[in-house]
Formats: C-alpha cells, structure tokens, sequence
C-alpha cells in the first residue's frame, strides 16, 4: 500500500495543498465521488487518460489511510 501512496502528492502550489494524483491537478476526492458516483475504474480510466490503474487505487488507499485517523459521523437513519 506504502507504494500506492507514493502517487498521492500534497503540495500547496497545487490544487491548494488538497491531495492529489502526483503529476496531475486531479484532486482524490474527485476520484472518490466518481466511483461513489458508480463509475467503474474502467470509466474513470477513459474519462481521464492520464491516469493508471494503479493511480486510483491509490486514491482508495489513500481514504483508507485517512478514515483511519479520523473520526466523522454517520448521521442516524
């Protein structure tokens, strides 16, 4: 997973520090709601050229890091 991390970039200059794919501007998040959207990874893939398989599984494991150290709440149904 420590690999899948490496493609994940926090720079200020760069969509303000937000995390995102190293070498592009496209945000995780982005890539999160695009797959909790529906969107397969195959979709994602041809919507955005640039990227690997690999890239966006390391936005999955990027969330996963990050929920981990973080609490939220789930509203109560």
């Amino acid at each position: 997973m420590n690999s899948l991390l490496e493609r994940i970039t926090l720079n200020p200059e760069v969509v303000h520090g937000k995390p995102a794919i190293r070498g592009t501007r496209i945000l995780v998040s982005s890539i999160l709601e695009y797959l909790a959207g529906g969107d397969s990874i195959e979709d994602i893939l041809e919507e955005f050229k640039e990227l690997t398989k690999e890239d966006i599984l390391a936005c999955l494991a990027y969330a996963s890091k990050a929920i981990n150290h973080q609490e939220f709440k789930v509203p109560a149904a």
